[in-house]
């Protein structure tokens, strides 16, 4: 529903340029909005209901001219003008002018708005979908659904609306409250440069919804669509992205769906599947080392360095025999020599299918 602040925006910058005051009516004959130094009384408000019932487009009382404000057909509003000047008529029409322009402006960004929800949620048919779409000028292209946890949406919402590089062809919507999604116009990306495109782009979101508003956000980003239905194909892999990055790659503010790897698999796992595969490596207890923060850290960033302990003990600060003493202690503690390619590959899935347990049990 369009505001009443910006209606009331709206009278004061007419009065700023026309020094008439003015007071606006919705067709019901409620109040919603004046400028300063309009005199409200209940005889007024009478006028404005016999107005509302009436069939004149415009009435006479007093000092008083009242202007019905119709879009499409339908009575929206009265706006009510005081005369205090011979061209004050003028002033009067282009007021009603300017409101009803506001009205229908907000009314076709709603329609707009439901299109492009009904679209991300899969609710039209394909046969409505083209013909509205070149009305509302709707693009193709990837979906970015950005996670606001349980921050105001409104606000994160206006600030990725006016980032400098949202285009219109761009679309900024919300379908929950937990989350703000834009469908990104990448029709002047050339196509070898898109995936490093699409990652400035969510990083630049995350940066500038911090830097602005204070907001830690996720984002997930789905995959470059060509056709307008297969818009809510990337929304659902923009959602997959977030809840696979937030089982499995939580140290990232973005992730792509292209870029989920054997996370995707995992996550799609049957529990049956994983609790067998769990006790196929670690027996019918899962090792407490795996809750040890210093041992995983040492892990992880033995990982990171292609299992090179060289290059792992530098980086740890400590001397080469340690790391060893280190990893033959964890090999005794999980039964896998992660020293060896296979194990390590075996732990390293191991551990994010346990992840994706634990994430199961706690959304039950």
């Amino acid at each position: 529903m369009l505001s009443n602040q910006k209606l009331q925006n709206s009278l004061d910058e007419i009065k700023d340029i026309s020094r008439m005051e003015s007071a606006l009516y919705t067709s019901k004959g409620k109040l919603v909005a004046h400028t300063e130094a309009f005199p409200i009384t209940d005889t007024l408000e009478r006028v404005v209901v016999d107005i509302t019932n009436s069939m004149a487009e415009s009435q006479i009382y007093q000092d008083y001219h009242l202007y019905k404000i119709m879009v499409e057909g339908e009575m929206e509003y009265i706006l009510v003008c005081m005369v205090t000047e011979e061209n004050f008529n003028v002033c009067a029409q282009m007021a009603v002018c300017q409101i009803r322009n506001l009205v229908m402006s907000f009314a076709e960004q709603f329609d707009r708005n439901n299109f492009i929800q009904n679209i991300l949620l899969g609710n039209m048919l394909i046969v409505d979908i083209y013909g509205k779409a070149k009305r509302h000028h709707i693009m193709e292209g990837p979906v970015f659904v950005i996670d606001t946890g349980n921050k105001n949406n409104d606000v994160a919402m206006e600030l990725v609306k006016n980032l400098s590089d949202i285009r219109s062809g761009d679309f900024v919507t919300s379908v929950d409250q937990h989350s703000v999604v834009l469908v990104k116009d990448v029709s002047h990306i050339d196509d070898a440069d898109m995936e490093e495109m699409l990652h400035a782009i969510a990083c630049k979101l995350t940066d500038n919804l911090h830097m602005e508003a204070m907001i830690r956000v996720r984002v997930g980003y789905g995959n470059v669509v060509n056709q307008l239905p297969e818009i809510a194909e990337s929304y659902q892999e923009a959602k997959m992205a977030l809840e696979v990055g937030r089982v499995f790659y939580a140290e990232y503010d973005t992730i792509s769906y292209g870029k989920l790897g054997i996370g995707r698999l995992i996550y799609q796992l049957p529990m049956s599947l994983c609790n067998m595969f769990i006790k196929e490596v670690f027996g019918e207890k899962i090792p407490d080392i795996l809750d040890d923060e210093e041992a995983m850290s040492t892990i992880n960033k033995f990982f990171e360095n292609n299992l090179n302990i060289s290059e792992t003990a530098r980086q740890l600060y400590v001397h080469r025999n340690t790391l060893v003493y280190r990893l033959e202690r964890i090999e005794k503690a999980i039964g896998l020599d992660i020293r060896t390619f296979d194990d390590a590959m075996t732990f390293r899935i191991a551990v994010m299918v346990i992840a994706h347990m634990k994430d199961q049990s706690r959304t039950e």
